[in-house]
C-alpha cells in the first residue's frame, strides 16, 4: 500500500471523525445504529442566475469507495502514531484493534436517490443508516464525493438546456482540481455532455472521447517553415473521416477558413466529408455567422462549427441570441446556423464558474435507543439550518400531464396517494 492509497482510504476523512468515533467507542455508543441524512440547504448561485434545482451525482463512486475502504494495519498504525498536544498517544489500542477487526463500511446501509434525478434543496438525498461510530467516519468522504459531483451535474444541465439539442463535449480536464477531473467529468456526463476530451474517464465509461487539435499543431508546421495549410493538409491525411480543424491560430476569415475549404474540397474529392471546424476565440456568435456562410458558399453546409473559449450556459445563451440578432440585420436564416452548432465546455464547467462549491451537509437526525428510534436534530436561530429529525421518505408529486410539481417529505411510516411516486423506489 502507496501513500497515495493511503490518503484515499478510509483515513480521507477528518481528524475530529476519529476522534469523536473514538469516544463513542469508549462510551459504549460505537456499535448503536444511527441515522444520517445528506442534503444541501441552498442552490448554486451564479450571480448572474440562481439554479432552480440540482442533479444528483456521485452515488456510484461513494459507493465504489466504500466497498473499497477498509481499516487496514497500515492505517491504524499511522494512527498510533498521532499523539495529543502534550504527547500522549491519542488513540488507545482497543479503540485500533477494533477498527482492526471491525473497520469497514459493510454494515453501513445507503438508501438515495438516483443520480441522474433532478433534486431539491432540503431534500434528503442520502441516507446513511449503521453503526454510529463508522457513520461517522463516512461524513467526509461522503461529502467530498457527493457534492461535487452534484454541484458540476447542475452545471452540465444547465448547459444542456441552454444548449438544447446541440451536441455538448467536455473539455474541461486539464483546468480540473487534479484528479478531481475525472469526478467531475463523470458528473458532467450524467447532466446532459454527450461526449467529454478525456480519454481516460470515457474509456472507463464507455464513451467514444472526443476532440479536435491544439493551435501548437499549425505552430510546429510553422516553426518548421510551412504553412498553416500544410498542418490542416497532413492532419486531414492522418485522420480523413475525423477532420475537424481548429482555425484561428493566425486569423480565422483570412486564411484558417479559406485553409480548411481547400483541405475540404480534396478529402471530398476523395469521398470523405469533413466535419467541421473549431473556434476558440475572437467574438464566438459573429465568427459563427461569417463561418457557416463561407462553408455554405463552398458546399459544406453539413459542416458543423465547434465553439470553445469560457462557454456556459450563460455565455451560450448570449451567442444564440447574437447569431439571432446579426442574422435578422443580414437576412440570414439563424436556425441553420445555431443548428450546426457544438459546444466546447470547459473550465466553467469543470469549475462550476460562478459557484464552486455546493453546501452540502451531513446531519444526523436519528439513534438507536431501547425504546426505539428516538429523532435528533440541530436546533440553530437560522431556521434554515435546522435539520429535519427522523426517519423519513421523499414523495415526488406528479400532476395530471405528467409533470413534477413538488416534492413531499413524509415520515417514513406514513403512507401518501399512490399517484405519488417515491423518489427512493
Amino acid at each position: 500500500m502507496n501513500d497515495r492509497s493511503t490518503a484515499e482510504g478510509t483515513l480521507f476523512t477528518d481528524q475530529y471523525q476519529l476522534t469523536m468515533a473514538q469516544l463513542y467507542f469508549r462510551l459504549g455508543m460505537h456499535e448503536r445504529q444511527a441515522q444520517f441524512d445528506h442534503f444541501f440547504r441552498n442552490y448554486p448561485d451564479y450571480g448572474e442566475h440562481r439554479a432552480g434545482f440540482c442533479v444528483n451525482a456521485g452515488l456510484e463512486w461513494l459507493l465504489d469507495w466504500m466497498e473499497e475502504a477498509r481499516f487496514r494495519k497500515q492505517e491504524t498504525s499511522l494512527m498510533r502514531g498521532m499523539t495529543s498536544r502534550t504527547g500522549r498517544p491519542l488513540f488507545a489500542e482497543d479503540f485500533l484493534s477494533w477498527l482492526d477487526q471491525h473497520g469497514d463500511f459493510g454494515g453501513i446501509s445507503i438508501q438515495a436517490i438516483p443520480e441522474g434525478r433532478v433534486v431539491h434543496a432540503h431534500v434528503p438525498l442520502t441516507v446513511v443508516t449503521g453503526p454510529l461510530a463508522l457513520a461517522q467516519i463516512l461524513e467526509t468522504p461522503l461529502l467530498n464525493i457527493l457534492n461535487y459531483q452534484t454541484l458540476i451535474a447542475t452545471k452540465a444541465a444547465r448547459v444542456r438546456e441552454s444548449a438544447g439539442d446541440a451536441l455538448v463535449l467536455e473539455f474541461g480536464v486539464r483546468r480540473a482540481h487534479d484528479r478531481g477531473g475525472n469526478a467531475g467529468t463523470r458528473a458532467a456526463l450524467i447532466g446532459g455532455a454527450d461526449f467529454t476530451s478525456n480519454a481516460g474517464i470515457s474509456h472507463a465509461l464507455g464513451y467514444p472521447p472526443k476532440g479536435t487539435h491544439a493551435h501548437s499543431l499549425v505552430q510546429a508546421f510553422l516553426a518548421q517553415g510551412m504553412t498553416e495549410l500544410d498542418a490542416f493538409q497532413a492532419y486531414a491525411d492522418v485522420y480523413p473521416d475525423e477532420c475537424l480543424l481548429l482555425v484561428d491560430t493566425i486569423d480565422t476569415l483570412e486564411c484558417g477558413v479559406p485553409n480548411a475549404i481547400r483541405v475540404f474540397e480534396k478529402l471530398r474529392q476523395k469521398g470523405y466529408a469533413p466535419v467541421g471546424v473549431r473556434l476558440d476565440s475572437g467574438d464566438l456568435a459573429h465568427l459563427s455567422t461569417r463561418v457557416a456562410q463561407m462553408l455554405d458558399s463552398a458546399g459544406f453546409p453539413s459542416a458543423s462549427i465547434v465553439l470553445s473559449d469560457r462557454l456556459d450556459e450563460l455565455a451560450i445563451r448570449k451567442i444564440k441570441l447574437q447569431i439571432a440578432q446579426e442574422a435578422a440585420r443580414n437576412g440570414l436564416d439563424a436556425d441553420s446556423i445555431v443548428r450546426r452548432l457544438v459546444y466546447g465546455v470547459g473550465t466553467r464547467l469543470i469549475t462550476s464558474e460562478g459557484d464552486s462549491s455546493l453546501g452540502g451537509v451531513y446531519k444526523l437526525v436519528g439513534l438507536k435507543v431501547k425504546e426505539g428510534w428516538q429523532p435528533t436534530t440541530k436546533v440553530s436561530e437560522e431556521p434554515g439550518k435546522t435539520a429535519i429529525p427522523g426517519n423519513k421518505r421523499v414523495w415526488r408529486i406528479v400532476d395530471s400531464r405528467g409533470l413534477a410539481t413538488a416534492d413531499l417529505l413524509t415520515l417514513n411510516k406514513e403512507d401518501p396517494a399512490k399517484e405519488w411516486q417515491n423518489c427512493y423506489g
